[in-house]
């Protein structure tokens, strides 16, 4: 039996073990978290969105509230582990360009960036070394990116990040998509992905590993995944029924008690749809209810406060202190099958003998 999986290699970034952990706000994958998957030879991610929220500056200078929390996050877990630690940054974000400068200025290892298309992303990280990411969902939108880049900047993506309609949060598909899916639909979307990134390696003499994402839940999925050519995975909501994640007990509670009947798609201000867990904040959404709020600032280029049915960024915010009744709570498809809360070290040695195991079936 073999005793590792292969490390996930992206430039000369050496991941030990292929498992990325998938960025999560508002503050759900905070430095506690990612240092910790870090800390395991994996690769940790910290979510760049509402860093500032709850905080008085935030209502007053939204942009610097943003810039300094985020700042907190990378050095300490800078503190925390000698590992590596990227940054997710959604495009949709109104500060976007600054959350991408501060992550180049702090040093951390990657930014992973979706929710609509990073196409500057590489005039805004000129002169780093950071690896850049792109989140995609189709082999469309991954054509654009690389074209773009490879025209404008002469620059082409670290890695792929390919992320199917199972996973948790906001998606990059059309609500009928996400309402209409089979669970196969990961696995064609990387075999169509794999066969387009093995044109661009061949053209231009390069190396571009894809990483699949989405509904990925134990080392079975992580063997398949890695048997159709993916070089990694990405997980994110195992991640969230952990020790080291800092979020309210109510949160996770929400996690082990969710039944399957209970995930729903909604769809969000930020005008994608998104995957969540019914609350009861959520079923006055989906019956028509619209939560006016003031808002001092426009954090998602996509949101209009004055016509928005509620706040996402304060729903979100709900969710991580603990009031569920008025919380919006992201998972993926699967969070129904997570039955306990575990230590980081744990899930991954569990995901990893798994994977090994299943891999081993094979030879």
């Amino acid at each position: 039996m073999s005793n590792k999986l292969k490390p996930l290699i992206i430039g000369d970034l050496k991941i030990k073990i292929p498992i990325i952990q998938g960025g999560m706000g508002v503050k759900v994958s905070t430095a506690s978290l990612a240092s910790a998957v870090a800390n395991c030879g994996g690769a940790g991610t910290i979510a760049s969105v509402g860093l500032g929220y709850g905080t008085p500056e935030n209502e007053t200078n939204f942009i610097k509230a943003s810039r300094e929390g985020l700042q907190r996050e990378i050095r300490q877990a800078k503190e925390l582990t000698q590992g590596i630690v990227g940054v997710n940054i959604m495009v949709a974000a109104s500060n976007y360009d600054d959350l991408v400068q501060t992550t180049v200025r702090e040093k951390a290892d990657f930014i992973a960036s979706g929710a609509g298309l990073p196409l500057m992303l590489p005039e805004l990280t000129e002169a780093s070394s950071i690896k850049l990411i792109p989140i995609v969902s189709s082999v469309r939108a991954m054509n654009i990116i690389i074209k773009a880049w490879k025209r404008r900047y002469n620059r082409l993506p670290d890695a792929i990040v390919v992320e199917g309609p199972l996973a948790g949060g906001h998606l990059g598909f059309k609500f009928e998509e996400l309402t209409s899916h089979n669970e196969n639909n990961l696995e064609r979307l990387i075999v169509d992905v794999l066969k387009a990134v093995k044109e661009y390696e061949k053209d231009l003499n390069i190396n571009m590993p894809v990483i699949a994402a989405g509904g990925i839940f134990n080392g079975k999925d992580v063997a398949k995944f890695l048997r159709l050519g993916a070089s990694g995975v990405q997980i994110a909501t195992r991640f969230v029924a952990t020790f080291e994640c800092s979020i309210a007990d109510e949160f996770k509670e929400l996690y082990l008690a969710a039944r399957e009947e209970d995930i729903v798609i909604i769809k969000s201000p930020v005008g994608m749809p998104g995957r969540v867990i019914r609350t009861k904040f959520i079923d006055k959404i989906m019956a028509g209810a619209r939560m006016p709020f003031k808002c001092n600032y426009q954090c998602l280029k996509t949101c209009d406060p004055k016509i928005a049915p509620y706040c996402i960024a304060e729903a979100l915010f709900k969710a991580i202190s603990g009031d569920m009744d008025n919380a919006v709570v992201f998972a993926g498809s699967n969070v129904s099958r997570v039955d306990r809360i575990v230590s980081v070290k744990e899930l991954i040695d569990d995901i990893v003998s798994d994977a090994i195991e299943e891999l081993d079936k094979t030879i």
